[in-house]
Order: C-alpha cells, then structure tokens, then sequence
C-alpha cells in the first residue's frame, strides 16, 4: 500500500492549501493543475488581445491576434490541452467567437461589461483587461461561482427571431426622428408644424413656400418607405403571435415579450424571472440601516419597457387582475396620489406580471386562474 502523503498546493489565489492523499493521488491533482488553461479575451472588430494561464500559474503577457489566426491558433491549444477555458465580455459584436470556440470544444463564457480595474488604478488597457478577466476565469474555473456574471448566451434561432421586432424598432425611431426634422424646420420659420406631415395626403395640401416644401419632399418618400416596411413588419410579426391571449396583451407585444425572453423554462423560480425585468427596487443596507432605491433597471431594457407599457392596458382592460385591484387607488384617474407613487404601483405591476406570464408561459397556472380574461 501507498505510504500516505502530506504535501502543500498552491491555490489559484496564491495561497497555500493542505492536500493529503497518496502519491498517485497527488500527480492526478498536478496533471489536472497542469491540463487546464484559461484564455482571457478583450475583443475588438479586427482583433483580440488574450492572456493565457496555465493552470494556477502566473498568467503570462498579453498577445494580440487577427480573428482568423485567433481561431487557429485556439484550436492547436485545444488539440495539446484536455481542458481549455475562455471568457469574454458581452459587445456588439454578438455571440459568433462563443459559439466559434464551442465548436472547438472549448468552455467559453459570455460575462456582462463591467469595470475591471478593481483597484482604482485608473490605468486600462486591452492586456490589463484580459488579464482581469483571466484571473476571475480561474477563479470561476475553480468553483467560485460568483467570480464571473455570467451572460446567456442565444441560441442562433432565438437571435434570427429577435432581429425582426428590433429592426422594426429601429424603423419606428428612424421615422420619428425624419418626422421631427420636418416639424422643426416648420417652426424654425415661423410656420405651424402639422402632424404626420410627410403622408401623401397631408404633404399634398401643405401650403408652404416652394423652398420649405423642396426641403421636405427630400425626405418624405423615405418616411412613406419607412412606413410601408413597418407595416409590413407588423403584420408579420401579429401572424406569429399566439392564440388566445389575455385582453389587453395584444399580439405585438406578445410575441415581443416571448422572443426578447428566449426560453421561459431557463428561469427556475420568480425570484430570476422579476430579477432579469430590472424592475426590483435597489438597496443599500449597512448595519441597522436598510434603504431601498429606485429599481435596478438590471436586464433586458426592451423586455421592462413592454412590461410596464402592457402593465398600464392592463389597469384599462383588466380591472379585477389582482396586482390591478391592490394598487387600483392609486393607479385610477383622479387619485390624490402624486405621479411618483403612480410610477412606484405601476412598476410593482409590471413585475407581478412578468412572474404571473412566465408561469402561465411554463404551465404552472393559466391565465383564467391568474384572474386574466380571455379574448373572446
């Protein structure tokens, strides 16, 4: 039998720890240190600045690669190494390193913006970050869970269904921004703006200077365009929504709310799904002070915006919803109530109705037990 032994293992943190076990035992635990490595990477539209550690080595110097000599490069690593991690921030380059180093077969993970100096030296560079984002890799790698806010990352079915309501988003805001640019060169020489100046009819029986109107006929067959292709969207996007819906939910909304979610079944309690909304009031307690903030705003911006805009049709087409009912004296017409206590109910609204769709959207309750109405 293998005499037992007592031997010290640097940590990742660079602390000593015991290990007691055989001989065996100790050169399996040195060739798991020594097969992993993690790869911090700051990523750029051309290139990727990355910072490899080995194990509970020291991380060695940042190096920077052109993306498709990264991915090379990345997949030679993985082909000597069993077990390669890699971690970057979420950008607006989208997901396709992810998934590009998954396909290697390589532990890739997605974490929110976040500031990386966390000693304040107010130094940043592309090599410092990724080292701090190689260092809470390790970290994470070892078991602490909370070294890296991690970021779901879509599905590229879920992202493809997505694109089609935001594009129309992006449509809706170009067209308001044309619109008001015709407003205000209307009041800008003394002239009253009209509303929806630009459709056919209304820029037909403007009585305007020829210049003004010359000006104007610039833009408004891109503001018909605009409109015709939002149109279009929408009608697309209506015809997927799903049957029966609650009144006051609107298909629009619905099928905004069930493709910015993904996959309602990835929320495991109410707690994740009220938390992801950013419709949970902030808190700074210490000590025997507890104080309670503003909500987070934490999550999906366009999901907590659809929320609170279906949370006011609700108060309207859906008087006896019971989140409805507890803030009604507050949320009806004619209340004393100031417009800040109408917010606060409103939200506290919005997020009792996020809980109550992902539980009738995973099947736990429907919406005639929630006290929802139907369509009939």
């Amino acid at each position: 039998m293998n005499s037992v032994y007592h031997t010290e293992l640097s940590s990742h943190e660079g602390t000593r720890c015991q290990f007691n076990g055989s001989k065996a035992d100790i050169k399996s635990a040195e060739g798991r240190i020594r097969r992993y490595v993690g790869l911090g990477i700051d990523v750029h539209q051309d290139f990727y600045v990355v910072v490899m550690q080995e194990g509970a080595s020291n991380p060695k110097p940042p190096q920077r690669f052109q993306k498709t000599a990264f991915v090379h490069w990345a997949a030679k690593l993985k082909s000597r190494v069993a077990e390669v991690h890699a971690v970057y921030e979420a950008c607006g380059f989208g997901f396709s390193l992810q998934r590009q180093l998954t396909a290697l077969g390589i532990e890739c993970h997605v974490v929110c913006p976040q500031k990386l100096d966390e000693r304040n030296k107010r130094v940043k560079t592309d090599g410092l970050d990724a080292k701090a984002l190689c260092l809470r890799l390790d970290r994470f790698v070892q078991g602490n869970s909370d070294a890296l806010a991690l970021v779901r990352v879509p599905t590229e079915e879920e992202e493809q269904s997505r694109a089609l309501h935001r594009q129309r988003e992006q449509l809706v805001k170009v067209r308001k921004q044309l619109e008001a640019q015709g407003r205000s060169l209307l009041v800008n020489h003394g002239l009253e703006p009209v509303q929806n100046w630009w459709k056919p009819r209304n820029f037909a029986a403007l009585a305007l200077p020829a210049w003004i109107k010359e000006l104007l006929q610039n833009s408004q067959p891109i503001l018909t365009a605009l409109q015709q292709k939002i149109n279009a969207l929408t009608l697309q996007l209506q015809g997927a929504a799903a049957p029966d819906q609650p009144r006051g939910l609107g298909k629009m909304t619905s099928v905004l709310i069930d493709r910015e979610i993904g996959d309602w079944r990835r929320f495991n309690n109410r707690r994740q799904i009220a938390s992801y909304t950013g419709l949970c009031p902030g808190e700074y307690s210490s000590g025997n002070t507890r104080l309670q903030s503003c909500v987070t705003k934490h999550g999906n911006p366009r999901l907590r915006a659809a929320l609170v805009e279906l949370a006011w049709r609700l108060v309207r087409f859906q008087p006896n919803y019971k989140p409805v009912l507890k803030w009604k004296q507050i949320l009806q017409r004619g209340a004393l109530s100031t417009g800040a206590a109408r917010k606060k109910a409103i939200v506290a609204v919005a997020r009792q109705l996020a809980v109550d769709l992902w539980r009738i959207r995973t099947g736990r309750l429907s919406a005639q037990q929630l006290g929802l109405k139907l369509l009939k």
